[in-house]
C-alpha cells in the first residue's frame, strides 16, 4: 500500500532552514522553562506518599482536606485525578511513611468518620523516600541521555563504514539531534499538559529515542544506497528523493502506531494516560525531526567538500 506515488517530489530540504528555526526556538524555551520553573515531578521523583481515593457521591476537596486535617499528616496536596465526574482525587503528602498499611488505616478512618462506610475506595497508595526519589530522578535523567548517545555512535559506525568516518559523522549527528528535538519536544508538551514526571514517563521517553532513531536509520540507508546508484546528483537531491521514496512508510509505520496510542489515551483511564500522551507527541514529533533535521544535516558534509 502505497499513500504517496512513486515519483513524488516534495521538496522537504529547502524549508529545512525554517525548520530549524522554530525547532531552535521550542527547544531552548523547554529548557528555559525547566531551568525556571523546573518539572512537575511525581511522587517516584519528588520523594513522599501518594494516596488515590475514589468516592462514590460528589465531593469536594475542601471536605476531603478537612477530613484528613484530623489525622496530622501534614502539608499536603489534594488534586482532582481522572474524567470529569470521576470523583477520584490524588491525595500527596510530603512524608513518606514506614508503613503502609497504618496510613491507609488513619486515612480509611478519618475518611469513614466525615463521608460514611462504603462511600469511598482507597485505590492504591505509593510511597518513596527523598533520598530514593532523588536517585530514581538521576538514574532516569542519565538513562535517557546515555541511550541518545550510544544511538548516535551506532549510526556513526555502521554508516561511517561505508562512507567514511566524517558523513558517518554526520548521520550520527543528525539523528541525535533528532532524538534530542524529539525529547525536549515531548518534555515540553508535558509541561503545557501539566502531567506529572515519573517513571513511566521515562519509560515513555525511551521508547520515543528508540523509535526516533529507527525512523532515521530508514531514511539514512536509503540516502546510502542512492549515494551508490546516483553519482551525478547532487547530495541535496539525493536526499530530498530519499525522504520522498521513504514517506509512505513513514506514514503507514507512524499512523498505526498513533492509533493505537489515541485508543490507549482515549480508553487506557487517567494513570496510563501520561505514558500514552507523551508516546503521542514524540512519534509524530519523530516523523518531523527526522524528515526536517535529521537528514538535512547531512548536506553540511556537501558544503564541507565544497569549500
Amino acid at each position: 500500500m502505497e499513500i504517496i506515488k512513486p515519483g513524488t517530489k516534495i521538496p522537504f530540504t529547502r524549508y529545512r532552514y525554517i525548520a530549524a528555526i522554530i525547532s531552535t526556538v521550542i527547544n531552548l524555551g523547554v529548557l528555559i522553562y525547566l531551568f525556571t520553573y523546573g518539572a512537575n515531578l511525581g511522587v517516584d521523583f519528588s520523594g513522599g506518599t501518594m494516596v488515590h481515593v475514589r468516592f462514590q457521591q460528589d465531593v469536594s476537596i475542601p471536605q476531603i482536606r478537612q477530613a484528613l486535617a484530623t489525622v496530622g499528616l501534614g502539608d499536603s496536596v489534594i488534586q482532582d485525578f481522572g474524567e470529569g465526574g470521576a470523583h477520584e482525587f490524588l491525595v500527596r503528602l510530603e512524608r513518606e511513611s514506614a508503613e503502609l498499611g497504618s496510613l491507609s488505616e488513619q486515612i480509611r478512618s478519618a475518611l469513614t468518620n466525615q463521608f460514611g462506610a462504603g462511600q469511598f475506595e482507597i485505590r492504591r497508595i505509593e510511597a518513596v523516600g527523598p533520598k530514593v526519589g532523588k536517585d530514581l530522578r538521576q538514574r532516569g535523567t542519565l538513562s535517557v541521555i546515555f541511550s541518545t548517545v550510544m544511538m548516535g555512535l551506532y549510526i556513526w559506525v555502521r554508516f561511517g563504514t561505508s562512507f567514511g568516518a566524517r558523513l558517518g559523522l554526520l548521520f550520527g549527528l543528525g539523528a541525535v539531534i533528532a532524538v534530542v528535538h524529539d525529547v525536549l519536544v515531548s518534555v515540553g508538551a508535558l509541561l503545557l499538559a501539566q502531567y506529572e514526571f515519573d517513571l513511566t514517563v521515562i519509560a515513555a521517553l525511551l521508547t520515543i529515542v528508540g523509535f526516533s532513531v529507527n525512523d532515521t536509520v530508514i531514511i539514512c540507508d536509503r540516502i546510502r544506497e542512492n549515494l551508490r546508484k546516483r553519482r551525478r546528483e547532487g547530495l541535496e537531491t539525493v536526499v530530498n528523493n530519499s525522504i520522498n521514496e521513504c514517506l509512505s512508510r513513514t506514514i503507514l509505520t507512524t499512523g498505526t502506531a498513533l492509533m493505537v496510542l489515541l485508543a490507549l489515551f482515549l480508553l487506557g483511564g487517567a494513570v496510563i494516560r501520561p505514558f500514552a500522551f507523551t508516546l503521542l507527541v514524540g512519534f509524530s514529533s519523530g516523523v518531523y525531526s527526522t524528515i526536517f533535521i535529521a537528514s538535512p544535516i547531512i548536506l553540511l558534509w556537501e558544503k564541507s567538500r565544497t569549500r
